[in-house]
């Protein structure tokens, strides 16, 4: 049964990033609604500065869901994501080139257990470090698919859609 879909880009990029309007679209195509929700203005505050108004403003949109949503993000986006299904009710996580710690934040990535999780990263991530979300995954057993490609994951857009 279709639902909702919360898609939170990173934080160099915006609502209309390539991972998170084609993954917006493919949910779309299988009736599901999506939406993207616009954090440049929060990102202008740095990595650090920007995580407490991204959590305000996804919490927001998961509020004002009618059913728990599926969280989507990439990098930034996954980070917050996380943290937001800790707080408030979620229906399954997507989170593609997860950063497990941002420098100057006393936050550490997170993860609610009893939400259905999928993680993704690139071999060659020189953003996120994949030792760090490898580490994350196995402590948690949570599944982990590694692909060969950076941390934008642009060589598997589709294969990730």
């Amino acid at each position: 049964m279709p639902g909702h879909v919360i898609l939170s880009h990173g934080s160099d990029a915006g609502p209309d990033a390539t991972k998170v309007s084609v993954l917006a679209k493919i949910a779309e195509s299988m009736g599901w609604s999506a939406e993207r929700p616009d954090y440049r203005a929060d990102d202008a505050l740095g990595h650090a500065g920007s995580i407490a108004p991204r959590i305000a403003r996804l919490h927001e949109r998961i509020a004002a869901c009618a059913a728990p949503p599926v969280l989507v993000g990439s990098s930034m986006g996954s980070f917050v994501s996380g943290l937001a299904s800790l707080e408030l009710p979620v229906a399954g996580l997507f989170l593609l080139a997860t950063p497990t710690l941002i420098p100057d934040n006393d936050l550490a990535f997170d993860v609610r257990l009893d939400v259905p999780t999928l993680l993704i990263h690139g071999w060659q991530d020189d953003v996120c470090p994949l030792d760090e979300i490898y580490e994350f995954a196995g402590r948690r057993q949570l599944p982990l698919l590694v692909l060969d490609d950076d941390h934008r994951l642009g060589a598997h857009i589709d294969a990730i859609g």
